[in-house]
């Protein structure tokens, strides 16, 4: 879309319980969004992408799989270099730092087709040491 284009808008209402209203209100203003239809046309993005990615798993994703992991488990380190340099997913970029002695933390941001990401997540989830594994998910759409 063009800078000098702009996007056409539809306004509708909606009714609320008074109390969601307010709490409606005390979270647009504590998130410092600039208004209320600010604030639920990120709800409705949220939704709709959510939707996406609870669909048959083959729409391209962007993923940051967080793990936290204690680096004296025999193996691990070794486990998770080679599952990451055999991976059949685009590995964007690795981050790493030391939580303590013990313990590191790991970014692995990934590009590829949701299923593929929800898989090699889950194979190093499930790795001995691993004491902590998320996947965040993030889908594009035009809404």
């Amino acid at each position: 879309m063009k800078k000098e284009e702009k996007e056409s808008a539809v306004r509708f209402s909606i009714s609320l319980p008074t109390k969601l209203f307010e709490d409606l209100d005390e979270m647009v203003h504590a998130k410092q969004y600039l208004s209320r239809s600010e604030f639920i046309r990120d709800l409705i993005r949220e939704k709709m992408v959510e939707g996406v990615l609870h669909g048959d798993g083959e729409d391209d994703c962007v993923g940051v799989l967080c793990i936290a992991y204690d680096h004296h488990q025999s193996d691990l380190i070794e486990q998770l270099v080679e599952i990451e340099h055999h991976a059949n997913v685009t590995i964007v970029s690795t981050s790493h730092f030391h939580i303590d002695e013990r313990h590191c933390f790991e970014e692995i941001t990934m590009r590829d087709k949701i299923s593929k990401i929800e898989r090699l997540s889950a194979k190093i989830g499930a790795l001995k040491g691993v004491k902590f594994s998320k996947l965040v998910k993030a889908v594009i759409t035009e809404a």
